[in-house]
């Protein structure tokens, strides 16, 4: 597998600098990506160096994973308009951990002869005095250099400035580069295009400090076709973490991408062979009702960055919206998953006394939630079968209790076919 090749096809390529694709056909090049410490997830915003990562270590070459736990510390002024706050180093070191946890998933740390590593920025700033870093590092970069920058310049004319702080952020990221050059042997810094100043800094400091040569290369940041940011929701980010965004939320965010972005992301985040994404397209053209490439996408995904079993239980989940669900199915869901399936729908609360003495029916749905305006109109749906609980037909002389309850707290009304009504019991 040719590295440079890969990344070509599936568009992720968007800077190279001169000599890299000779340096990687040297032989067996190691190469590193940072990463943000200051959450303790990654988010979908990320996958597209995760994936960077996985060609590389799948193309024989050694990936290195950066966790900025010193400029974590600091903030990289890259596309933000304001200073950042600052985190303690026990939280730096528990997001660390955890981020480790989420690259294990997608990158080798155990294969032979090029494992990947995880390596933190701390561990050799920590000691590193103000006075040694401006002797050492400093002398080698001119401000003229530093302020030539888009990140330095736009935030310069942005009229909320640049503290010292962040000015200096590109002077430590590419200290990074320089000591992963000397002590770890790393010969290309690999990033999204936003990156593209603060790596070729680190370029430079090498050439200038150690006389060496070493190679930057970034990919394009992802964008969505309709002009919205990637990765980004009503509730914010999508995470990788389960308990920040749910599987099921998960997988609903791949599945409702647009066909335009769909094609794009299939090439970018999964492991597809050119022909298998050639043939998926082609199929999708097809048939777009079917939805080939979003069902595929969000599959794919979904048990890479979390299990197959989330997989199913979200493609469950989902079928319970479109009436393809019954009352087991429905019985299996966690209270996260119920509450993300039917997010949104109206809600009413019932008191827990007035479950465990039960309710009549025709009560239940017009009086106690509200759910029709009448007991005549609650009656003649019934009648009609046009009334569940739980995914189950009820009958008139029904009376609703606490054995109704999912998870011991919830019950899920459906009034026709798409009207859903959660109760929740208070």
């Amino acid at each position: 597998m040719n590295f440079i090749e890969e990344l070509r096809w599936r568009g992720m390529i968007h800077d190279m600098s001169p000599g890299t694709e000779i340096e990687l056909e040297k032989g067996m090049t190691s190469a590193y990506i940072g990463y943000d410490p200051t959450s303790d997830s990654l988010h979908i915003g990320n996958l597209a160096s995760i994936m960077m990562l996985v060609h590389f270590q799948k193309a024989g070459h050694k990936p290195f994973a950066l966790v900025g736990g010193a400029t974590g510390m600091i903030g990289d002024p890259s596309g933000k308009s304001e200073e950042r706050n600052l985190l303690d180093e026990d939280i730096l070191r528990h997001n660390q951990n955890c981020i480790q946890k989420q690259l294990e998933k997608f990158l080798d740390f155990k294969c032979n002869p090029n494992p990947a590593e995880m390596v933190n920025n701390y561990d050799w700033t920590k000691e590193f005095s103000f006075l040694h870093f401006l002797r050492d590092v400093g002398k080698h970069i001119t401000v003229n250099y530093m302020i030539a920058k888009d990140s330095v310049k736009n935030r310069m004319n942005s009229g909320t400035g640049i503290s010292f702080t962040e000015f200096s952020y590109q002077l430590v990221q590419g200290y990074d580069f320089c000591w992963l050059f000397e002590h770890k042997n790393v010969r290309l810094q690999m990033g999204g295009s936003d990156q593209w100043g603060n790596i070729v800094t680190g370029t430079e400091l090498i050439r200038r400090k150690l006389g060496g040569e070493a190679y930057a290369l970034t990919c394009p940041l992802i964008t969505k076709a309709d002009g919205g940011k990637f990765g980004k929701t009503e509730s914010g980010n999508v995470w990788l973490d389960p308990e920040k965004t749910s599987p099921y939320k998960f997988y609903q965010f791949w599945l409702n991408t647009s066909d335009e972005d769909a094609a794009q992301y299939v090439k970018k985040f999964t492991l597809f062979t050119k022909e298998q994404v050639d043939h998926l397209i082609a199929e999708h053209q097809l048939s777009p009702h079917l939805r080939i490439l979003q069902k595929t996408l969000a599959k794919d995904i979904t048990i890479r960055v979390h299990s197959e079993a989330d997989y199913n239980a979200a493609l469950e989940a989902s079928e319970l919206l479109f009436g393809k669900g019954n009352n087991e199915s429905l019985k299996k869901l966690s209270e996260e998953t119920l509450l993300s399936v039917f997010d949104g729908v109206p809600r009413s609360e019932v008191p827990a006394s007035a479950l465990k003495e039960g309710i009549d029916i025709i009560d239940f749905l017009s009086h106690e939630t509200g759910i029709f305006s009448s007991k005549g109109e609650a009656r003649r749906m019934i009648k009609e079968g046009g009334v569940q609980i739980n995914k189950q037909k009820v009958i008139e002389d029904l009376r609703i209790n606490e054995t109704f309850l999912l998870n011991e707290k919830y019950m899920l009304v459906q009034k026709g076919k798409k009207n859903y009504h959660l109760i929740i019991k208070n």
